[in-house]
């Protein structure tokens, strides 16, 4: 009896929120045409719990029993981890494909749970807390089972290779799904430390340790059962990171196989932030030691890096500015810290970090080429939680300014009429490149079988235009069109923000139906999917001729007029010296 009383303590405070009844599901699209009122605002809680439902529908495993509110989802890949005697179903899909990434899942848990403790209340207020406690819980205890012991942590179930040859709904995945891990003689410090990250953020969240300042609550969440597992697992992985016996390197160094989608450029800025991390969730001194000195030994100063899930330095500024202004016992000067965040942001305000193209979207060369919302979206995040803490009032508002210059962008703001989030509008995007929500099974004819996408994916962030603000909209067009965990989480943080602090609608009520329509571009893009718009017309043959005699006709005359002037000038010279 004592031990079944003691079960019957732990579970309640292990199971999660209890969901609301009716369920929310995501309206219209036309719903985003019409100006509403009143606090919350009613389009930004729309769009704040559209943004989470679009995790749903990126769930893998077994569906049956998780009050599902997609309804043309299925169970799929329920025999992840087979091949290595594990249960490692569930889980996210990371993109629109197939393949479940740990490393950018890490990044995205983590962004989440962060934003969850700066803007917890604008989850509240919207009454979408315990959706969002059921979405990070889908993530988390994944990542715990793909972490089964202290030095072993799954890295990637699929191949891509193997993945990017299907496209078609979650009842074929090809199988068998291989299971790939880093372990103490084949590690991968920056996975393990970024899991490690996630998991003391989400600890953090979890348990309500708040940072001071201009701040909300916490969301309405706090499990400190479930706080204290995650945080057993993040000090784990963070001692996994720092002392395997093989040594610190990128993972796929182990792991080659990931590469190609997620493969990792250097590992100091994931020992920085999971020490960072761990630090606040703990309230350790040593981990904040540890951070410190990781930054340092990493040279993360001074840096004009982008802020995603392979560069976390940005973010380590913030944070350490956070945790300094909370005055925690942990250490750090303010000051300090605030000179390196507005160096930083003052470098993309100025123009000196990316630019502004001509549309008024930040972008980054490389970094930006095949997602250029996302760079911009975290610029738009990062400026938003730091700049109540900023040294000036005119540089809190020129950050808050330009984020949501950015914010607006990306709901419709721009050139193309379009706001990147699908179903939150009219002109939002119809062909997200999406194997689940296409409804097609012809790899070879992505774009046109079938003509119109099966599913709304409601809430999905898409890669968004390219660098001269076009939009093509076209299915197969991956790098402005293909959706991920990642693309949501900067956003997602952004709409809680607008919930509790905005009664204007978000700037997509604004657009006319059919807007996009008219101003659609003509022809191809060009871009890593599609290179059919790079090349420009050819002329023909005899245009080509044509251009040839005039040119040389007019390189004659200059050429005639050259030696003219030579020789009068010679022949003026001459008369001078007589």
């Amino acid at each position: 009896m004592r031990r079944l009383f003691l079960f019957q303590l732990v579970l309640p405070a292990l199971s999660q929120l209890a969901l609301p009844s009716p369920p929310y599901l995501p309206p219209s699209a036309s719903n985003g045409q019409q100006p509403s009122s009143g606090s919350p605002n009613p389009q930004w809680t729309t769009l704040l719990g559209n943004l989470l439902y679009f995790y749903e529908a990126q769930r893998s495993g077994d569906l049956s029993g998780t009050n599902t509110r997609v309804p043309w989802r299925n169970s799929s890949a329920v025999n992840d981890g087979k091949d290595v005697g594990l249960d490692l179903s569930g889980g996210y899909y990371d993109a629109g494909d197939y393949i479940k990434a740990t490393y950018p899942l890490s990044f995205t848990l983590m962004s989440i749970c962060w934003g969850a403790l700066d803007y917890g209340q604008g989850y509240d207020m919207a009454n979408q807390t315990a959706y969002l406690d059921a979405m990070l819980r889908y993530g988390l205890d994944w990542l715990i089972k793909a972490h089964p012991s202290p030095s072993t942590l799954y890295v990637l179930i699929g191949d891509a290779n193997t993945d990017n040859a299907y496209w078609g709904g979650d009842q074929n995945i090809p199988s068998p799904r291989l299971s790939f891990a880093i372990n103490d003689t084949h590690p991968g410090t920056d996975a393990a430390a970024a899991a490690s990250a996630a998991f003391s953020a989400c600890a953090a969240l979890y348990s309500a340790r708040s940072f001071n300042g201009s701040y909300s609550s916490p969301a309405s969440l706090r499990n400190n059962t479930y706080a204290s597992t995650l945080l057993s697992h993040s000090q784990q992985l963070y001692t996994f990171a720092v002392n395997a016996t093989g040594g610190q390197t990128t993972y796929q160094s182990s792991v080659p196989q990931v590469a190609e989608a997620y493969g990792s450029s250097t590992y100091g800025d994931e020992l920085a932030i999971a020490a960072l991390f761990l630090a606040w969730a703990s309230n350790s001194t040593g981990y904040y030691q540890d951070a410190q000195h990781y930054f340092q030994q990493y040279h993360l100063s001074g840096q004009n890096s982008v802020f995603n899930w392979d560069s976390k330095t940005p973010g380590i500024y913030v944070l350490f500015a956070q945790i300094a202004q909370s005055s925690s016992g942990l250490g750090g000067d303010l000051t300090a810290w605030q000179a390196e965040c507005e160096r930083y942001f003052d470098a993309i305000v100025n123009g000196g970090s990316g630019y502004l193209t001509s549309d008024g979207l930040l972008y980054y060369n490389g970094d930006s080429d095949d997602a250029t919302l996302n760079p911009a979206l975290n610029a738009a995040l990062l400026l938003t939680r730091y700049a109540p803490m900023a040294s000036t009032p005119n540089k809190k508002a020129t950050y808050a300014k330009f984020a949501q210059s950015q914010v607006d962008f990306v709901l419709g703001k721009n050139s193309m009429s379009v706001p990147y989030i699908v179903g939150s509008n009219p002109n939002s995007p119809q062909n997200p490149h999406s194997a689940m929500a296409s409804g097609g099974d012809d790899i070879g004819n992505i774009d046109t079988s079938p003509l119109q996408e099966a599913y709304i994916l409601y809430g999905a962030v898409v890669g968004g235009p390219d660098k001269h603000g076009k939009f093509f909209d076209i299915r197969s067009d991956w790098p402005e069109t293909e959706v991920a965990l990642d693309y949501n989480a900067p956003m997602l943080t952004l709409a809680a923000m607008h919930v509790m602090n905005d009664t204007n609608d978000p700037f997509f009520t604004s657009l006319q139906a059919g807007a996009y329509d008219k101003v659609r571009p003509a022809g191809q893009p060009c871009d890593d999917a599609i290179s059919a718009g790079c090349g420009g017309p050819k002329l023909s043959k005899a245009a080509v001729i044509a251009i040839a005699v005039v040119l040389s006709i007019v390189g004659s005359v200059i050429l005639g007029l050259a030696i003219w002037y030579i020789w009068t000038l010679i022949h003026r010279r001459r008369r001078k010296n007589f």
